[in-house]
């Protein structure tokens, strides 16, 4: 797989350069290009391959591997900040290849990086698909989730890190409510569409009607899937046809004809 390299990520601060390998499909199209992000546990656990026949044909769709993951470098420890330390490496990733304006599609993990990015710099992309994405911090329903993943033998390296790191995000937060966007996500100002399942077991009571109540309105809305946490391996046709109609209003064509 193709890569670039850094000279800085604050995902392994005592590195340099870091080799950052990526997908990278279609890479002379002319549409706008889509950006995958992916989750805690990788790219491989939940592809986008259903996507990539979709939406492949006309855009270049890049899917780095986040420092930690996959063939990117190894790490031996995950701050409970690695959000804000993932966007970051995501923006120098961005820049280094660049890419401008692109559409983030972000599941999970990468779904809160997506949101916080737009936040951050809504000129610097063109929309955002937040899938699985999570609102509050502490997440008591999946703490013993998060303990059995640490504790099973079978789990990777950088899984028990993620399991950790989110116990240990839980632990800062300053009340059960306390928000991932600091009260913020009413603030976005590029076209989002939130994807979620109606089944999400990390998905606290509340939590997702309280993210839709954060959310501005247009230009972000929300499409929930009869599903759990990853719409687009379990309903990729029903999702990629939603997200194909939204992608449509951003001056686009739909790439699904019905």
């Amino acid at each position: 797989m193709p890569f670039v390299d850094v000279a800085h990520t604050p995902l392994a601060p005592d590195a340099s350069p870091v080799r950052i390998v990526f997908r990278d499909v279609n890479p002379r199209a002319a549409g706008t290009p889509i950006v995958f992000l992916h989750g805690g546990w990788g790219y491989d656990v939940y592809p986008f391959d259903a996507q990539i026949e979709v939406f492949g044909g006309d855009r270049r769709i890049v899917i780095p591997d986040r420092t930690g993951y996959g063939a990117s470098p190894a790490v031996r420890s995950l701050p409970a900040d690695f959000h804000a330390r993932a966007g970051a490496e995501t923006r120098t990733v961005l820049d280094a290849l660049g890419i401008g304006r692109p559409i983030l599609w972000g599941h999970s993990d990468g779904a809160i990086i997506a949101l916080c990015l737009a936040l951050a710099d809504a000129g610097r992309f063109a929309a955002v698909v937040a899938e699985a994405t999570h609102y509050f911090r502490r997440k008591p329903r999946s703490r013993a989730f998060f303990e059995s993943v640490i504790d099973n033998s079978g789990s990777t390296p950088i899984m028990k890190l993620h399991a950790r790191a989110w116990l240990e995000i839980g632990e800062r937060a300053d009340s059960p409510t306390d928000d991932f966007y600091d009260g913020r996500l009413s603030e976005l100002r590029v076209p989002t569409l939130v994807v979620h399942g109606a089944r999400d077991p990390r998905t606290e009571p509340g939590e997702l009607a309280a993210c839709e109540k954060a959310l501005p309105g247009p230009p972000a809305r929300m499409a929930i899937f009869e599903c759990g946490h990853s719409p687009h391996t379990e309903t990729p046709d029903d999702v990629n046809r939603t997200v194909d109609a939204f992608l449509a209003t951003l001056n686009g064509s739909p790439h699904i004809r019905s």
